[in-house]
Parts: C-alpha cells; structure tokens; sequence
C-alpha cells in the first residue's frame, strides 16, 4: 500500500512539473543554506580547536607577579620570582606534569646566513622538553637539541620553514651556519610546518635556541638588538647586570681574550627567569597539574597561609572554552536565519497542495464514491507534500554541499562535513512536508463526495 501511495504521488506531481519545480524551490533553497552554514560552523570550531591544540590545550604558563611595597604594586611581573629550580622542582614532584621548559624570547634579531639576510617574528628558547610541551611533534629534518647541549648553553638552533625557506631557499639547511646578533649558530634541524595561529601569526616564522644560549650570549650581544624594519627588539630576557651594577673598582675576573670569551663564558650568578611554561599529562589533569604546581611553588617561596601568590598560573582551557562557544553563537544564529527560509518553503508548499486540493476535487469525490475513505485521501495528499519536501531536500543537500566546496576554494574559507547536517537536513525537510501538508490533506478528507462530484 505505501508504494501505491507513493506511485500514486509521483504520478500527481508529474501532471504540473514546473509548478513541482517551483514549490520545491523554496525547499531546495533553505536546505542548502542550512547545509553551507552548517559546514561552515563545523569548519570554523574544527580550526579554532586545532589552531589552540598547536598552542597546546594541555599547556599552563607561569608568570611572575605582582608585589606590593608600602600599599604600592608593582603590577603583573613586578617580581622576579621564578628561577630554574622551580622548573625541576615542578617535573620531579608534579605528578600530573609531563614536560616543563623555561621560556625567553626576544623580537627583532637579524638572522645571516651567507649573503641572505631575514628577521624572524619571534627567536625562542626552551629546555630539551620545549619541543615537547609546545607540540611541535618529529623534526622534518634533523633532530632537536638536547639536555647537554642546554646545560652549556650549545650555539646550536632549530628553525621553522619560513626561515629555511627565507635563507636556505632550496638547499639543505641542517648542518649550516647562521648568524644571531654576530653569534655563530649551527642548524641541527628544521620544525615540520605548523601554519598560522588563531591570531594569524605565521608560527613557522620562528627560531628556537637553548634558554641558556638565549640568556648568556643573545642578551649579551648587540644589546637592544633592531631588525631590519627598524624596530627595537623587545626583549623578555634579563638585562646585563652589568648595566645594574657598573663596575667603579678593579675588575675581579682577569681580562679575557676573544676566544675564552666566546666559549669559556663566566658563571651567571643571577638565574631567575621570566616564564615557566608547563604541559600535563593530558588535557583533563590541568586541574590538577595546576593544584600541584601552586603548592610546590608556594613552598619554595616560602608564601605563608592567606598570603597571596607571587605567580600566576593560566592555561589554555578557558580559551578554547570561550572561543567555541562564541563559534557556536555565530553558528546558531546563521541557522536561525536558514529556518525561516525553509519556513517560507514549507508555506509555499501548503500553498501550492491548497490549490492542488482545489483543482482536482472532482477526483477526490470520484475516489470516495468508489469506497475510499476519509483516512486514505488524507494519506494520499500528505505523501505527495512529504515527497515534494523530500525531493526538495534532497536537491538542497548536493546544493549546500557544492555552495561548501566553492566556498572553500574560493574564499579559502575552512568548511566540513558535517554527516549530521545531512541526516537533520533531510529529518527536517519531511516534517516540513508532514506539517505544512497536513491541512490540505485534512480538507481533502474532509470532502462530501456528492458536492465533489457536482465541483465543476
């Protein structure tokens, strides 16, 4: 019986094929648009997500905070708290913590490399595990630097692909020479590519050295470095603490000559550093990571109980948080606007099995005189809405699915696909068919066959 019915159905539509054409317009049109944003949405949380995941949503930075003498604050890093021990402190006793690096970085250093010459967005350094917590993953070439090379502050450096590309254009880049503010680095490797953040930064713009090389020898050569823009740099590293503390007496170390003074480097007596950045185990530790750092740091800096901290902790999770569900705002609110165009479809198709209704009336008294009931009239009209609404829907998903694809090639724009749009795309457009058909199906049912049969 339900294929008769839908035979039955498609037959009717076929009688006024433009008109079918037309009634399904609206529905085509309002499915496809569901479908695009739908897909555009997904695409959008889906980049969000991954663009914080590259920072790391299991990453935590430590920053030094403020003090306050005599009721007056110095504000945020006012104080220079941390210092490496606090670094092997929270990797040996945190036991939701799976990697920890110090972290200086300095803008505005020239990198030179034979006759080429670039200035990278950002020179960073990190300990061996900085590789780790920022989830740069295997080298594409060469290898990272290690503990050893950490502890003697190594000229050693890895660089990402603008940089190689910038410098080594077409060549081998590992196991050449580049220079740093006049300091001879070695590249022990290239980073694989990682693209541009969620700020639009080009994260492969970037060279990273041992924090130790950073503090001991780039922050000691050329002072306020400027690039080749112009700018001065704005270093997060210490400042020579012979600008603190100028010397007015007899030197205490003897002179050395140029080459003690570029691989025997004196003891650096003042090791705080300007940030911690930490990595948990997994995403859903933070909390825990967070609470067990808190109290190793408060014990180390001897902070009493109800005294305030002299560090701050943030991690990633608030962003993602807060970026996603601003996605998703965004996301709802473009389908609002898509239901009311399938609304204004489901009217026209309401409007459209009206006068259907009323032109074939004549037919509907003709059926009920030969024995059809009121149930099957009804069942007759609304599988002729329902299969309008599906054809229509059906139209509209290849529709929004090629709107996706031109989108994304055109506009560069992030799209995916969203089987789920899909599936509710079509779920939506037969309840369209069975409540915006249902009343002309009633009124047909409704019919006395004598007043049909005499309809002229």
């Amino acid at each position: 019986m339900i294929l008769a019915q839908l035979l039955s159905a498609f037959v009717s539509l076929r009688r006024n094929v433009l008109r079918s054409l037309l009634t399904m317009l609206g529905i085509v049109i309002g499915v496809a648009v569901v479908i695009t944003m739908m897909e555009i949405g997904a695409g959008a949380s889906k980049s969000i997500k991954s663009s914080i995941s590259n920072m790391g949503t299991n990453v935590m930075m430590i920053w030094p905070w403020a003090t306050q003498t005599a009721g007056i604050s110095s504000g945020s890093g006012g104080a220079v708290t941390l210092t490496e021990g606090d670094c092997a402190a929270i990797k040996a006793e945190c036991l939701s913590v799976e990697a920890v690096t110090p972290s200086l970085s300095r803008r505005g250093i020239q990198a030179i490399a034979g006759n080429r010459n670039w200035t990278p967005f950002t020179v960073y350094s990190g300990n061996e595990d900085y590789f780790t917590v920022q989830s740069w993953g295997t080298p594409e070439s060469g290898r990272y630097f290690t503990k050893r090379e950490v502890d003697v502050a190594a000229c050693v450096c890895v660089i990402g692909q603008t940089v190689r590309r910038e410098l080594f254009p077409g060549e081998e880049a590992v196991g050449r020479d580049l220079r740093l503010n006049n300091v001879l680095f070695r590249v022990i490797g290239v980073l694989p590519v990682k693209g541009a953040n969620m700020m639009g930064m080009d994260q492969d713009d970037t060279v990273i050295v041992p924090w130790t090389t950073m503090r001991n020898r780039l922050s000691r050569s050329g002072g306020s470095a400027t690039g080749a823009s112009g700018a001065a740099s704005s270093a997060s590293t210490e400042s020579d603490t012979s600008d603190v503390y100028p010397a007015t007496s007899a030197t205490t170390y003897p002179e050395q000559d140029s080459v003690q003074a570029q691989n025997y480097l004196l003891p650096v007596r003042f090791n705080n550093i300007n940030q911690i950045t930490v990595s948990a185990k997994t995403p859903e530790q933070v909390p825990d990571a967070i609470a067990q750092i808190t109290e190793v740091l408060r014990r180390r800096h001897k902070i009493g109980p109800g005294e305030a901290d002299d560090f701050v902790i943030r991690d990633m999770s608030e962003m993602l948080k807060t970026m996603t569900a601003t996605s998703g705002l965004m996301t709802s609110l473009l389908l609002i606007v898509a239901m009311l165009s399938l609304v204004v479809g489901g009217v026209g198709i309401m409007n459209i099995m009206l006068v259907s209704v009323t032109e074939r009336t004549r037919e509907i008294g003709l059926r009920m005189a030969v024995g059809a009931r009121g149930a099957r009239i009804l069942w007759q009209f609304l599988t002729e809405s329902v299969l309008l609404c599906l054809l229509g829907g059906l139209v509209g998903i290849g529709v929004g699915r090629l709107a996706s694809v031109v989108i994304a090639h055109v506009l560069g724009w992030p799209v995916s696909v969203s089987l789920g749009a899909i599936l509710v795309s079509a779920g939506v457009s037969a309840a369209i068919g069975v409540v915006f058909g249902f009343y002309p199906a009633w009124r047909a049912s409704r019919l006395n066959p004598i007043d049909a049969l005499r309809h002229e």
